[in-house]
């Protein structure tokens, strides 16, 4: 195998189509990983250097991709990250063609021990468990006398969608199944008229992202703070276009009256709906449960388009335990030369 290392944001455009395909073909194809995500995440945040190893065989095929940057942190240190790390991006992993994955992830651990000198740590965030990184890197790090440490550092609960909605409410506990069922009954017959949609083509996406990004700033004030950051707005910006152009945005509101109550930004990619954000009209609605019923709505929704996974991403609110979801979990990577662990 040979590495190629990238210190500059070319990296995006030059490796774009052979980046879509090797994703695909490998267990990382998450859509934090495909290169639009990684471009607009480093043009809306770019707080350091590309730092990427790229992997490819004698014959020049792309085999492997170590998507990082190098940042100075404030006490001085200069760190490897994950394009993406850490707050909007749920997933990083490394990227290894399937077949391929002890080669690539040997290659990659061979060019960190031998280019040590270029920083004090490597710190990366949010490995789902079932990452083939995860599992081969720590022990072919460490065989190259390099210190490592894997740390879970939170939880992405998820739903096993099954064939039919009547078997995912069945499959819930009693209580959450008679709440899930008395929620949806008073939303279909309250006064008001409730409603719900999908945004779709005949809807004007800049305003319908506008009123979204509104509903998440009134959710709360960690929300509104969030928003306030122009690096934050920027991302929401440009990421979302990207992503309806691609069929891998799903935009819904619940409406009350006509007035948006309730809205979520998720994602669908591949087998998964992943429930990435929310926004929520505070008090007005709260008798109505606009939040649980629209998310009903799309659980209903997934499994009639035949979703797999219904992945509430990062974070342990009740209301996912309530509608089925089970943890998986995250890691942390940190690896240092043995002198410095």
């Amino acid at each position: 195998m040979n590495i190629t290392l990238f210190e500059d944001d070319s990296l995006f455009l030059t490796l774009s189509a052979e980046w879509d395909e090797l994703l695909a073909d490998s267990t990382a194809d998450q859509i934090f990983l495909t290169p639009i995500w990684q471009q607009v995440w480093w043009d809306a945040y770019h707080p350091g250097h590309i730092w990427a190893l790229v992997v490819r065989d004698d014959g020049g095929r792309l085999q492997g991709i170590a998507p990082w940057f190098r940042g100075v942190e404030s006490d001085g240190l200069a760190v490897l990250h994950a394009i993406g790390c850490e707050d909007v991006t749920d997933y990083v992993d490394v990227i290894a063609r399937r077949g391929y994955e002890e080669a690539v992830f040997a290659a990659i651990s061979d060019y960190i021990a031998e280019h040590a000198n270029q920083f004090d740590k490597i710190c990366l965030c949010n490995f789902p468990e079932t990452s083939s990184a995860l599992a081969w890197m720590p022990r072919l790090l460490e065989d190259r006398g390099l210190f490592v440490s894997v740390s879970a550092i939170d939880v992405c609960p998820v739903i096993t969608l099954p064939d039919r909605w009547e078997d995912y409410v069945a499959g819930l506990d009693k209580k959450n199944r008679h709440e899930l069922r008395r929620k949806l009954r008073r939303a279909e017959g309250a006064e008001e008229g409730v409603g719900w949609y999908i945004v779709g083509p005949k809807h004007n996406l800049q305003e319908e992202l506008e009123r979204f990004l509104r509903l998440m700033a009134a959710s709360s004030p960690d929300k509104s703070a969030f928003l306030a950051d122009p690096g934050n707005t920027a991302f929401f910006q440009q990421i979302v276009p990207c992503l309806m152009q691609r069929g891998w945005l799903q935009l819904a509101f619940l409406t009350v009256g006509g007035e948006a109550a309730a809205a979520y930004l998720n994602f669908v990619y591949g087998d998964r709906v992943m429930v990435y954000n929310s926004g929520l009209e505070p008090g007005r609605y709260g008798h109505l449960s606009p939040g649980i019923v629209l998310m009903g709505r799309l659980i209903e929704h997934a499994i009639m388009q035949g979703y797999k996974l219904f992945d509430f991403l990062r974070g342990d609110e009740a209301y996912k335990y309530h509608l089925g979801g089970k943890d998986t979990h995250v890691y942390q990577l940190v690896i240092r030369s043995a002198s410095r662990g």
